[in-house]
C-alpha cells in the first residue's frame, strides 16, 4: 500500500495554507494526500494544557497511518521530527520546508533572535490579530510577490476558525525553546528539505549547520524564495518536491 502524505502547517496558520498547492501533490504522490491541523488551530479543538511540543505531538501521532510521509512547514517541520523520533512506526519520511530542528538563535547556531519572539508573545496579548498579520509579512519578506502572498495566505486561512490562544502562544514557547537537533542528527527515517535563501525566519546560514548534523540530509534552496516557498516560488518548489517524494 502507498504511504498516506501528510501535511502539517506552520504556527498561526491552519490547513488552509496548503490549498495553493493541494492538487499538485494529489497529483504528484500516488498515495492520499491530508491535510492536519495543528492542535488548537483550525478545526483542531483538542489542545493540550499546558500546550506543549511532546503532548500536541502525540496527539498528532495518534492520528497517523504507519509510514506516513510528512511534510511539515516551519512549526510542522518540529512536529514532523519530533513524531519521527518518539513514534519512527508513524513516519517513512520527513520533508522539511523552510524548517529547521532548532529557531531559536544561540551562539553556535543562526535563528531567529530571542527578542523577535519575545515581542511576537507580548503582542499576542494585546493584539493577537495585528501580530499574526506581521508574522505573515516577515513570511513573505524579500518575496518579489510579498504582497500578493500575504493576501492570498490570509484568504485561505480565514476559511477555518482562529487559532486558540493558548495554542498561539505555546507555538511561540516551542519554537524559542525546544531543540531538536540531537533527533535530527539521529533521526531514523529519511530527512528532506527546501529552503528559501531569503527566509528571515530560518536563516541560510543555518542549512550548512543541519548538513553536518546529519550527513544523509537532502536539500534544494529556492534563490529567491523566503519562508513561503510553496506560495512564492509554486513551481520552483514543486520540482525540488517531486523528487523528494
Amino acid at each position: 500500500m502507498q504511504n498516506e502524505l501528510v501535511l502539517l502547517h506552520g504556527w498561526g496558520m491552519n490547513q488552509g495554507v496548503w490549498q495553493v498547492i493541494l492538487p499538485e501533490l494529489e497529483f504528484l504522490h500516488s498515495g492520499t494526500v491530508r491535510c492536519l491541523d495543528l492542535p488548537g488551530y483550525g478545526n483542531n479543538h483538542q489542545c493540550p494544557l499546558p500546550y506543549n511540543l511532546h503532548d500536541a505531538a502525540k496527539q498528532l501521532s495518534e492520528q497517523l497511518q504507519a509510514n506516513s510521509t510528512l511534510m511539515g512547514w516551519s512549526l510542522g517541520g518540529l512536529f514532523a521530527m519530533y513524531i519521527a523520533k518518539h513514534w519512527p512506526e508513524k513516519v517513512a519520511k520527513v520533508l522539511l520546508i523552510a524548517s529547521t530542528p532548532f529557531f531559536a538563535e544561540s551562539d553556535d547556531w543562526p535563528g531567529i533572535k530571542s527578542n523577535v519572539l519575545a515581542a511576537f508573545k507580548e503582542q499576542l496579548v494585546t493584539h493577537r490579530e495585528k501580530t499574526i498579520e506581521r508574522f505573515l509579512a516577515i513570511q513573505a519578506m524579500g518575496s518579489d510577490s510579498a504582497r500578493d502572498d500575504i493576501k492570498q495566505l490570509k484568504k485561505l486561512l480565514n476559511e477555518y476558525p482562529a487559532p486558540q490562544g493558548s495554542a498561539l502562544s505555546g507555538g511561540l514557547d516551542i519554537l524559542q525553546r525546544d531543540d531538536l537537533r540531537e533527533a535530527f542528527a539521529n533521526c531514523p527515517v529519511p530527512i528532506r528539505a527546501v529552503f528559501g535563501r531569503l527566509d528571515a525566519l530560518v536563516p541560510y546560514r543555518a542549512v550548512a549547520k543541519m548538513q553536518a548534523l546529519n550527513s544523509d540530509f537532502e536539500y534544494e534552496v529556492i534563490d529567491k524564495a523566503s519562508h513561503a516557498p510553496f506560495i512564492s516560488h509554486k513551481r520552483e518548489f514543486l520540482s525540488a518536491i517531486k523528487s523528494m517524494l
